[in-house]
């Protein structure tokens, strides 16, 4: 059956209809199993190229990216900002003209700018991939997280889904938070009140500033980075048993990586497989990425 997507460029999962994520997870859960059983893909994608462009240092997201091109049988550059141009003073949009004149089918940007991204995708003739764009969004992760979900609980609609950490900076809350609400889940947002802006409860979403009321009776608990390494925060809102007790007794726990253990979530939780899906999250983000890469490099112009 043919697929495709209806948007060229993927910055924010909003370019995404419903159809369009239905697409994506048939395809990715398709290239998960060919990955499981180390089956070898040969198909007519073969050559297409993919440049990654990193302007933020990342090691999982990039790692993934690359992987999920080379799987498919494409030709796949990363551009190492560090010893780029963009060092020495080059535009992010002489960039893009740069890269634009190279011909790739494919870009994937990380940016620590929000917009950035958007911007470049305006001035370059290829589909453009957002892998993450300051404190906007990062719509692959969201979509692995949302497949892990759906992986593990056998549905995807009706949840209680608890995002714990500093959402106010979290790119990969703002795009997890469009899409689980796309699907009718019930969406909490824990943390400290400083990092919980205004905007989220204008949207009609739980607000909770303590973590035991955020997490009880919780299907699935999404902890995210928090980056002081501050005792008192993991005592208030990182993951521990006595906290996990109050969720649901078959409730996932998420995290998009790095973790901070000891600070956002307990090491034993976190290494718990009957719990914790982080790994699962890992092998499903390589296949999720396979399919929209696919599903942008094969679209219908």
């Amino acid at each position: 059956m043919e697929r495709f997507l209806q948007t060229k460029h993927l910055i924010q999962i909003d370019d995404l209809s419903r159809n369009d994520i239905e697409e994506i997870f048939a395809l990715a859960e398709y290239y998960l199993q060919k990955n499981k059983n180390k089956v070898e893909q040969k198909h007519h994608l073969q050559s297409f190229t993919q440049i990654n462009v990193f302007f933020e240092n990342s090691t999982r997201t990039l790692a993934s990216f690359e992987l999920a091109g080379k799987k498919l049988g494409g030709i796949v550059q990363d551009i190492r900002i560090a010893t780029s141009s963009i060092q020495k003073g080059e535009t992010l949009i002489d960039t893009a003209l740069t890269l634009n004149a190279m011909r790739p089918n494919l870009l994937v940007v990380r940016h620590s700018s929000s917009g950035a991204v958007n911007l470049l995708s305006e001035k370059v003739n290829c589909s453009v991939l957002n892998a993450g764009d300051g404190s906007h969004e990062h719509p692959t992760q969201a979509l692995l997280d949302f497949l892990t979900i759906k992986y593990r609980k056998k549905k995807k609609e009706g949840l209680i889904i608890a995002i714990c950490g500093d959402i106010s900076h979290s790119r990969v809350a703002r795009s997890n938070i469009a899409l689980l609400c796309k699907f009718n889940n019930q969406v909490r947002l824990i943390g400290p009140s400083n990092l919980l802006p205004n905007s989220f409860k204008d949207m009609g979403l739980e607000i909770y500033n303590r973590m035991e009321d955020g997490v009880r009776n919780a299907d699935v608990i999404m902890m995210l980075r928090f980056i002081p390494s501050r005792r008192e925060y993991f005592n208030r809102f990182g993951l521990d048993n006595q906290k996990l007790l109050l969720a649901k007794t078959d409730a996932i726990v998420m995290h998009p990586g790095p973790m901070n253990r000891g600070v956002e979530i307990d090491g034993i939780i976190a290494d718990d497989l009957n719990r914790s899906v982080i790994q699962e999250q890992v092998e499903i983000g390589v296949a999720l990425r396979m399919a929209v890469l696919h599903l942008l490099v094969d679209r219908k112009n």
